[in-house]
C-alpha cells in the first residue's frame, strides 16, 4: 500500500505548512534565515526545538488565549508525517483565518528599537524615557505591531492606531477590537512568559506573536511562539545593560555574516553548530529537559 504524499500549500523561510482537510499540518525545518534570507545550510534539531518549544509555551498559556496546536504526536498525522525528516517538526494545527499583523512586544530595548530611539528618542512612535542605555529594561513592556510583508520583503512598523485602520481594511467595522485584543493578549503572554523565562535563567528581550481567527470569529494565537527564531532570549546571569548581549538564538549566524560579507549566504560548519547548541541550551533552561 503506498503512503499518501502531501505537497505544501504554504513555504516560509523555515516553516512549510500542509493542508490536511479541516486541519494542517505545520512543519518546522531545519532551514535557517537571516536577514530575511534562508541561508544554504540545515541547521540540524533545529525544527524539532522550534516545534517543541512552541508546545512547551501554547501548553503554559492556553489559560491567557486559545492556541492552534492539536497535537505533535506524529501518530496523530497522516503517515507521510511519521518519516524521519518529520518526527518532531510537525504540529497539527486548526485552520484559521490569519490576522495580518506582527504582535511585537519589547521588554528591553535592543535591536532595530536601540536605533531608533538613538535618532528619536521612540521606539515605533512611542515616547521612551531619557537616558536609556542599550539592552536597557524598558519601565513597562511595548507593544509595537508591524505589518507581515511576503517573503523577501520587509516587514513595516506601524503604530497602534495605525494597527486599527490596517486591520479595518481586511475587517470592516472590526479593526478596533481586533487591535485591542491583539495588544492586550500579546502584552500578557509577554508577562507572563517573561516572568517564567526570568525564573529559569532567561531574559526574553522581545518577541512577536500571530494570531488568526476561528470559524467563530474568535481570536486564536497561531504559528510558533517565543523560539528563538521570534524572540531574543538572553542568559540572565550575563546580562550587563550599555551594549549588546550575548543570546540564545541566531546571533551568532548574523554576527557571523555581518562580519565576512563575502559569505554567500554559507555559515561554517562550526557557527552552525554553536547555534544549535544555543537553541537546545535555551529549550532545556526553559523545559528542565533534554529534546
Amino acid at each position: 500500500m503506498s503512503i499518501q504524499t502531501f505537497k505544501p500549500i504554504k513555504e516560509g523561510k523555515v516553516r512549510e505548512i500542509y493542508d490536511n482537510g479541516d486541519s494542517l499540518i505545520m512543519v518546522a525545518t531545519d532551514r535557517i534565515s537571516c536577514f530575511d534570507v534562508i541561508l544554504n545550510n540545515r541547521v540540524d534539531k533545529k525544527g524539532a526545538v522550534l516545534t517543541q518549544m512552541s508546545k512547551f509555551w501554547f501548553d503554559m498559556t492556553k489559560d491567557i488565549v486559545p492556541n492552534h496546536m492539536i497535537s505533535v504526536d506524529a501518530e496523530d498525522m497522516p503517515e507521510y508525517f511519521r518519516q524521519e525528516e518529520f518526527r518532531g517538526k510537525s504540529m497539527l494545527c486548526r485552520k484559521l483565518t490569519i490576522l495580518p499583523v506582527e504582535c511585537i512586544v519589547r521588554g528591553y530595548i535592543t535591536g532595530s528599537g536601540w536605533a531608533s530611539y538613538q535618532k528619536n528618542g521612540t521606539v515605533c512612535g512611542i515616547r521612551l524615557p531619557e537616558g536609556l542605555r542599550e539592552s536597557d529594561k524598558l519601565p513597562e513592556a511595548v507593544y509595537t505591531p508591524s505589518t507581515k510583508a511576503e517573503i523577501g520583503e520587509h516587514d513595516e512598523n506601524i503604530s497602534y492606531d495605525q494597527s486599527i485602520a490596517y486591520l479595518e481594511k481586511y475587517f470592516p467595522e472590526k479593526g478596533e477590537e481586533y487591535a485591542r485584543q491583539l495588544r492586550d493578549c500579546s502584552l500578557a503572554l509577554y508577562k507572563k512568559c517573561a516572568e517564567f523565562a526570568l525564573s529559569r535563567g532567561i531574559i526574553i528581550a522581545d518577541t512577536k506573536f500571530e494570531f488568526g481567527l476561528d470559524s467563530d470569529g474568535n481570536l486564536v494565537l497561531a504559528d510558533e511562539m517565543l523560539t528563538p527564531d521570534s524572540s531574543r532570549f538572553w542568559p540572565a546571569d550575563e546580562y550587563e545593560p550599555g551594549h549588546g548581549q550575548p543570546s540564545f538564538d541566531k546571533q551568532f549566524a548574523r554576527d557571523w555574516l555581518k562580519a565576512n560579507p563575502d559569505n554567500n549566504w554559507t555559515l561554517p560548519e562550526d557557527v552552525v553548530r554553536r547555534t544549535i547548541d544555543k537553541y537546545l541550551q535555551a529549550y532545556e533552561l526553559l523545559t528542565g529537559k533534554a529534546l
